[in-house]
């Protein structure tokens, strides 16, 4: 036999074993007679996921469709067999009950190659649990209230230019002015920078948080490869994050640590809370036990992670939010009585204390959330074999993927009657008393929800209420209705722009 056909046997015996495994591998569920979708060879149940169809709408026609079939059914990211979660017992069991066997969420991550990759979000065992330790201190309330003066700060300048924008027209694009004032709020609370884009659009750091989101390093295919095979991945050194993103986000975390520590400046930011993590000796966890510092690299992908988790999520929500008060002239005005009356309460000074007492815009912004979920998915993965209980038949084998589908509980009839309508009275203190925690997750539950939520909370109440105090919101003729979504995302974001008239409250 010629080398040439023992090349050719070789190359068609690893295509015809590949295929076979292949095959074998996108046939799991229906082997174990678990209901599922039938899956596409490439990207298993994500069909049309970039093109056509959005993350929330595959999660939530799974959830619709096999609801009530058992705990969960089976489904394929991409070539990955997954459990599709359906019981909100079973969710609690995954996120709270039974967290310590899953407490990893299943990204991919190489620290070592792609500094950025190393967030909190992404960490998995005992580098997220030390990480966790470390970080958790950091979002307290007596932090929060460190941090709110930055927050009024740049939601005055909100305001302003808000009101500059009017001179214009009526009609105002309110989804870009909305992400400058996250990214001002970020910029200066994360990375210790006022870069000011509210006044200047074209700023750097507001290009390239928006880069952020848009500049992908891989296709489908590649990602897929990456789900596939994460370890010989980071063998191979295959990153994530696009080089001049990282490049960027370094250089802007090097000078901000030389800048801050040769000349001694104290801004009671996130960023300092970082830098006391990175040179603080002597930092102990609940237990006593003494923890490591952590390097330049692990500061900037801590503050990366911030960007991410509050830039986009919080400037959607807040855009949301806008877009259905300025369809119900009711609720919006109910709104506004209340922060009027809590501001009178104050002496018309927007205070930290101010928040708790801001009820109904609270439920303003639950419903928001419900409605228009920003992370349609939670992922986790399964630590050890886990047999549902009460299930028989009914088992998430160990390193698997799970999925627990946030939008469909959220549009769910069961928990919350009328779905497709806003109804901030779903969020009403008595209602989420008499309601499973689980059945509403835009942070997520248990251990490891979002560290940061009452910073992302907190920028949100108060742009909304500076906005909402000062200026009436209606739909315009530019106003889309219904709003489409981003397909290209994996979170759920508006595609285009939210045009609305506004409107200067009188006196």
């Amino acid at each position: 036999m010629s080398v040439t056909q023992v090349l050719i046997f070789t190359i068609a015996t690893f295509i015809g074993y590949f295929i076979h495994w292949l095959r074998k591998r996108l046939s799991y569920w229906q082997m174990r007679g678990i209901p599922c979708d039938k899956p596409n060879y490439l990207v298993g149940n994500l069909v049309g996921m970039r093109t056509t169809r959005s993350l929330a709408d595959i999660a939530l026609h799974t959830y619709r469709k096999f609801r009530g079939i058992g705990p969960f059914c089976g489904f394929y990211w991409f070539q990955r067999p997954t459990a599709f979660i359906l019981d909100t017992s079973l969710v609690k069991a995954i996120l709270i009950k039974d967290f310590n066997k899953f407490t990893d969420r299943g990204f991919y991550t190489n620290p070592d190659d792609d500094p950025l990759s190393g967030h909190l979000f992404a960490l998995d065992g005992h580098k997220w649990r030390a990480m966790r330790t470390k970080l958790s201190p950091t979002f307290t309330s007596g932090k929060m209230k460190q941090m709110f003066s930055t927050v009024t700060h740049v939601a005055a300048e909100l305001e302003l230019v808000f009101e500059a924008a009017l001179q214009e027209g009526p009609t105002i694009e309110i989804r870009d002015l909305l992400a400058r004032y996250t990214t001002d709020v970020i910029g200066s609370c994360a990375f210790g920078i006022d870069c000011n884009s509210l006044k200047n659009p074209g700023d750097p750091f507001r290009q390239m948080g928006r880069r952020v989101f848009v500049d992908q390093r891989h296709n489908l295919l590649g990602f897929a490869f990456i789900i596939l095979f994460p370890k010989l991945c980071r063998r191979l050194h295959i990153k994530l994050t696009p080089d001049h993103i990282t490049e960027f986000y370094m250089r802007i975390v090097r000078e901000n640590i030389a800048y801050r520590e040769s000349n001694n400046i104290k801004r009671h930011d996130f960023f300092d809370m970082l830098l006391e993590l990175k040179n603080n000796k002597k930092m102990k966890s609940e237990d006593g036990q003494a923890l490591t510092n952590i390097t330049v690299e692990e500061l900037a992908a801590q503050a990366f992670v911030f960007l991410v988790a509050g830039f986009e999520t919080s400037s959607t929500t807040m855009g949301f939010a806008l877009y259905e008060l300025a369809q119900r002239v009711d609720v919006q005005e109910r709104a506004r009585r209340e922060i009027c009356e809590v501001l009178a309460r104050h002496n018309g000074e927007f205070t930290y204390e101010c928040m708790n007492e801001l009820i109904y815009l609270n439920q303003v912004i639950s419903e928001t959330l419900r409605k228009h979920t920003i992370v349609p998915m939670l992922t986790r993965e399964c630590l050890e074999d886990y047999p549902v209980p009460d299930h028989p038949g009914y088992e998430i084998k160990k390193g698997m993927f799970v999925v627990i589908p946030a939008v469909g509980i959220h549009y769910d009839e069961d928990y919350y009657p009328n779905p497709e309508e806003f109804n901030p009275d779903n969020f009403t203190p008595e209602k989420v008393a008499a309601r499973d925690s689980v059945e509403w997750l835009p942070f997520g539950d248990g251990p490891r929800n979002c560290v940061g939520l009452r910073f992302g909370l907190m920028q949100m109440r108060v742009g909304l209420a500076y906005l909402l105090k000062n200026f009436k919101f209606s739909v315009s003729e530019k106003t889309q209705i219904p709003l489409k979504y981003n397909m290209k995302t994996f979170l759920s974001m508006i595609d285009g722009d939210i045009n609305l008239k506004a409107e200067k409250v009188r006196s």
